[in-house]
């Protein structure tokens, strides 16, 4: 067997994820590997995290990026903000919000189910329902941005009922995250987890999180140890917090944060709100494209995600063999539904880099062309 240096294609990523890297990014992630423990390092890891502050419209001291993909950023949270016996409140309206479950009852959590209609946000009167149920209820579970389906939730006024009984609350903003508007402490968010690969436009396999001074007491307030000795987050404050030498924890994905770095610099430079303008703009152009080709949205305007695009296929076409022939002969990805939506929509992204004219143009082309319209 003859092994030989891997050369990937450029695709267009128009997908759930990952999305598309811009150039500046690619060239900051090859840049000369430093220890982990480097002083000029550690003035960068600073900066990082001055600049997920900025994203996550937030002040918490405890920002930093998971070394580990969302999935990881996920799991830090319910294992560091559970305690066996603890009654959670979890929402569920797809994929993750299951995951969310998953997560609780590993934790040892009493888990309280407030489900939704794949497609829908998550009900706000439903929440409110389940607290009048269970007013002991410690934490309230959802995701802000359903990546399985493209529903976007109130975060505001989930949060504002969680306050009303002195619950802390888990918030999934994977897909949000640079995408639509997110403000963790105008909204009184207490632990809220990202993706580097979405709308950030970073390379794979880091995840932002933030804390509220709320959440870091309850980590600090344990009577049982956090199950997980990586994702203990008492032990990585260590790394992450205070001035000059930090404590040795694990040896950070040097590189990966220098893209990191770089990718949300470029955000800090065009500006939030015009961040998520231009998502909503390029929504705006692909909707009108994708309905004139006879697609129908999955999720309702009023709570529609422009950056994920999920759409039920017309009739006539083939999933997979449709989504094959635009890898083939366009270098253009875009994502298969999930569960019970699988082989019935396809999940159109519009995220960070990927979020521009020129892509809009060519999916809409492709698929006028694969379907002879």
């Amino acid at each position: 067997m003859t092994i030989q240096r891997f050369f990937p294609p450029r695709r267009i990523l128009m997908g759930p994820g990952p999305s598309d890297i811009s150039s500046d990014v690619l060239q900051a992630l090859s840049r000369p590997t430093v220890g982990h423990l480097d002083p000029l390092f550690i003035g960068m890891m600073d900066e990082v995290k001055t600049l997920l502050k900025y994203a996550f419209q937030t002040e918490n001291d405890f920002t930093i990026p998971v070394s580990a993909p969302g999935s990881a950023g996920m799991e830090a949270c319910f294992v560091n903000l559970i305690e066996p016996g603890d009654k959670v409140i979890i929402c569920r309206n797809g994929v993750f919000g299951e995951r969310m479950r998953e997560n609780a009852i590993r934790s040892g959590a009493e888990v309280v189910l407030v489900d939704d209609q794949w497609g829908k946000p998550v009900s706000v009167d439903k929440v409110a329902a389940a607290f009048a149920e269970n007013t002991d209820a410690k934490i309230l579970a959802f995701v802000h941005a359903e990546t399985s389906t493209g529903a976007l939730s109130d975060a505001q006024a989930l949060s504002k009922v969680a306050k009303q009984y002195d619950a802390l609350t888990i918030v999934d903003a994977v897909t949000s995250l640079g995408g639509v508007p997110l403000k963790v402490d105008e909204w009184q968010l207490d632990a809220v987890y990202s993706g580097s690969q979405k709308c950030l436009s970073c390379v794979p396999g880091l995840s932002p999180v933030t804390f509220s001074p709320k959440a870091i007491a309850k980590i600090q307030a344990r009577t049982t140890p956090v199950q997980s000795w990586f994702l203990d987050q008492s032990l990585v404050l260590g790394y992450w917090s205070g001035e000059g030498k930090r404590s040795y924890h694990h040896t950070a994905p040097v590189n990966s944060l220098y893209a990191l770095h770089e990718a949300l610099l470029g955000l800090y430079n065009e500006g939030l709100e015009s961040a998520w303008q231009r998502h909503a703009d390029m929504h705006q152009k692909l909707k009108q494209g994708l309905e004139e080709l006879g697609f129908k949205y999955v999720v309702d305007e009023a709570c529609r995600l422009p950056q994920l695009n999920s759409v039920y296929l017309p009739e006539g076409v083939e999933d997979a063999k449709t989504r094959q022939h635009l890898l083939e002969e366009y270098n253009l990805e875009v994502g298969g539904g999930l569960g019970d939506l699988a082989g019935k929509v396809w999940r159109i992204g519009l995220m960070g880099y990927s979020a521009k004219s020129e892509n809009v143009a060519l999916c809409l082309k492709a698929l006028q062309e694969t379907m002879g319209k």
